[in-house]
């Protein structure tokens, strides 16, 4: 029996790294429940994504044979880290290398939402007519207008980095303060003080019990009115809550990412002109995505060689 079972297909080059060692699941839709247990038993190693949800159930599947889940991904929400813990499984996910490309995304999703560019294209494209006018679509200007990042990892401040080129004023909050961007000039602020003096905030933190909707319809009504949110982790902010915010007024735009119960997107948002919506696109470039790839099978040869995975998961 092969080593390893990778749940998804990978981008071009990665898994053939593996050899015959693995087997993979060389679709890009995720297994059903039933084959994913079926697949993974006798398994000493699984590389999973973050549709692949890795619990008892999973590990029993697995049985004793199973030494490493790593994750195709930064974030671990999909694993119960301490079930794994309790059986000796090692849990790696792929930071760092898709930093860039998911601070782009942020940056994409950003000026789409403040410059209407969703809007104006769905109009261009249903051959209704127009014509400039000078009150034609106004949006919104980014220059001197205070962006809030919440969540200041390593996605949070590249988004940082690359405000210094739209002359925006930045502040976050983050579990503690962070000396590196207090030097770039980013002003730590308590949360409810951030929501309140952000014309624009772009959500990156990722997403456990303590932030999974943290954002809510308390905290996004603190928001001033006429402000936009960036959502770049599913379940952080209360996707009906924005919804609502749109259609009230309270709210210029929104823009996601990726949404809590994937792929099926919250219907009041899809109704909303003003959201900017986008099918989980924030590391999708070749070379992240082979980045990703590659590091997660260097964990996996890593423990195969009795080594430790180059970047584990605690």
């Amino acid at each position: 029996m092969s080593q390893v079972f990778v749940t998804r297909r990978l981008a071009p080059g990665v898994a053939d790294r593996l050899g015959d060692r693995a087997i993979v699941h060389d679709g890009e839709e995720p297994l059903a429940r039933a084959e994913l247990l079926r697949a993974v038993h006798g398994r000493t190693a699984v590389i999973t994504t973050l549709d692949d949800t890795v619990d008892t159930e999973f590990l029993d599947a697995a049985g004793p044979s199973l030494r490493i889940v790593a994750n195709h991904a930064v974030g671990t929400h999909n694993i119960d880290r301490a079930a794994c813990a309790a059986r000796g499984v090692l849990v790696s996910n792929t930071p760092g290398v898709l930093t860039g490309a998911t601070a782009d995304m942020a940056w994409a999703l950003l000026l789409a939402a403040t410059r209407r560019l969703g809007e104006g294209e769905r109009l261009l494209r249903s051959g209704r007519p127009w014509a400039w006018a000078p009150t034609f679509m106004l949006g919104l200007e980014l220059a001197d207008t205070p962006l809030g990042i919440l969540g200041m990892g390593r996605i949070g401040q590249a988004v940082a980095r690359r405000a210094a080129g739209f002359d925006m004023p930045v502040s976050y909050h983050n579990r503690t303060r962070l000396p590196e961007a207090d030097e770039r000039g980013a002003t730590w602020r308590p949360l409810d003080e951030l929501l309140a003096t952000s014309t624009v905030l772009v959500v990156t933190c990722p997403l456990n019990e303590a932030t999974r909707h943290l954002v809510d319809a308390e905290r996004i009504a603190r928001l001033p009115a006429g402000a936009v949110v960036v959502s770049m982790t599913a379940g952080v902010v209360d996707e009906a809550a924005l919804a609502a915010a749109l259609d009230s007024g309270h709210l210029f735009a929104a823009a996601v990412d990726n949404f809590e119960r994937e792929p099926e997107v919250d219907p009041a948002l899809l109704a909303q002109e003003r959201a900017v919506l986008a099918p989980h696109l924030g590391s999708a470039t070749v070379r992240t995505r082979q980045a990703m790839g590659n590091l997660a099978v260097d964990n996996v040869l890593a423990v195969l060689d009795g080594k430790e995975p180059v970047t584990p998961v605690g």
